[in-house]
């Protein structure tokens, strides 16, 4: 069906022999899916923080401003960045595969246009968010404009 439905038998997901016939299933795909969203955003999170962390190479840039009354200030931005081949790169690609597989499974789950399923992927994708995201750091550009 292309449309949303509340039905609980005949649901396939992700898989050809898993398939949900009864309420029970449903309830228990509910939890898996709600759990398997929260997990998605958590490794969205895990891996910024593992980037932070990881990040060795140290560079520091000067740039001219303007400034009140026609002055040019100079302001300095630090970029970061990590090695190709080390450990913490490679991990990195390793979740990001992970996250990439784990996002394109939610979007398969919320494409059956069950309702219960659906609910689950945004439940799940809230909660998640509301769990690991407050520890996110978030850099605020104050010379941009456009909103």
């Amino acid at each position: 069906a292309m449309t949303f439905h509340f039905s609980y038998e005949n649901v396939p997901l992700l898989f050809s022999g898993l398939t949900i016939n009864s309420p029970g299933e449903m309830a228990g795909a509910f939890v898996a899916v709600f759990f398997l969203a929260m997990f998605y955003e958590g490794l969205k999170i895990a891996r910024e923080c593992l980037l932070r962390k990881s990040q060795v190479s140290i560079r520091y840039n000067s740039m001219p401003v303007p400034g009140p009354n026609g002055t040019i200030l100079m302001e300095t931005h630090k970029t970061v960045g990590q090695q190709m081949l080390s450990l913490p790169h490679l991990l990195q690609t390793v979740l990001h595969i992970i996250q990439v597989v784990v996002s394109y499974f939610l979007m398969l789950i919320f494409m059956t246009y069950n309702g219960y399923l659906c609910i689950a992927v945004a439940a799940g994708a809230g909660t998640g968010y509301f769990f690991f995201s407050w520890k996110k750091a978030v850099v605020v550009d104050i010379t941009e404009h456009c909103h």
